[in-house]
């Protein structure tokens, strides 16, 4: 089976070659979405061994994993593995999400930071922007999942296939959510680390997802 790893990546020059190197025994191919990085992230991508997409505009990160699903779909990959560039992801555990589709007991494997495994997360994540997520997810969606904004996830060709991605903004996880969900795939959730280097996710970045899903409507 194909496996091909998206990472989108905006300024992620420290981390990108190590993360790379760490994905690279996972799968048959990387690709990093540049978009429009300001530092040498796409050519350190290129560098380590990567397929290299690039924006010409900064367009978002829900943006940059329209466009590698895309280009996946069109190499005709099987598995589709979305991985964040920060290095706070565990490549190693990208088989343990790739196995719930090639056993066949699902069609979309979602990392989740809130089942057996801990990950040490900020306290704004975990006492407000979390909660808030998974309640705006109950209310406007009806989906009922552990963790709401987990980056790290895994399609079948089939699943992918479904999905369009038009929130550019940090809402495109519960538009993506919401597509597996109104599309009815079989999804598995699987226990994940992530290993928190500081702390980028600020207290309003909660609220710029509820405004981003709510004025642009993705619930039609």
């Amino acid at each position: 089976m194909k496996k091909i790893c998206i990472i989108p990546a905006y300024n992620e020059a420290e981390h990108i070659t190590e993360v790379i190197s760490r994905v690279r025994p996972f799968v048959d191919e990387i690709v990093v979405v540049d978009d429009c990085s300001s530092d040498d992230t796409a050519q350190l991508a290129q560098a380590a061994g990567a397929t290299v997409l690039k924006h010409p505009i900064n367009r978002g990160q829900g943006a940059a994993l329209q466009t590698g699903n895309d280009y996946a779909l069109l190499k005709n990959a099987d598995i589709i593995i979305h991985f964040d560039a920060d290095n706070q992801f565990c490549a190693e555990e990208i088989p343990d999400l790739i196995l719930p589709i090639t056993s066949g007991r699902a069609q979309v494997a979602l990392g989740s930071r809130f089942l057996t495994k801990k990950s040490k997360l900020p306290a704004s994540k975990k006492n407000i922007i979390m909660p808030l997520a998974r309640l705006v997810n109950r209310l406007f969606f009806n989906i009922k999942l552990s963790d709401p904004q987990s980056g790290f996830r895994v399609f079948s060709k089939e699943a992918a296939q479904k999905i369009e991605i038009k929130n550019d903004g940090m809402a495109h996880c519960s538009e993506i959510l919401h597509q597996l969900f109104k599309n009815k795939l079989k999804i598995e959730e699987v226990p994940i680390t992530v290993v928190y280097h500081e702390f980028g996710q600020k207290f309003s970045s909660g609220f710029k997802i509820i405004k981003d899903l709510l004025i642009r409507k993705i619930i039609k």
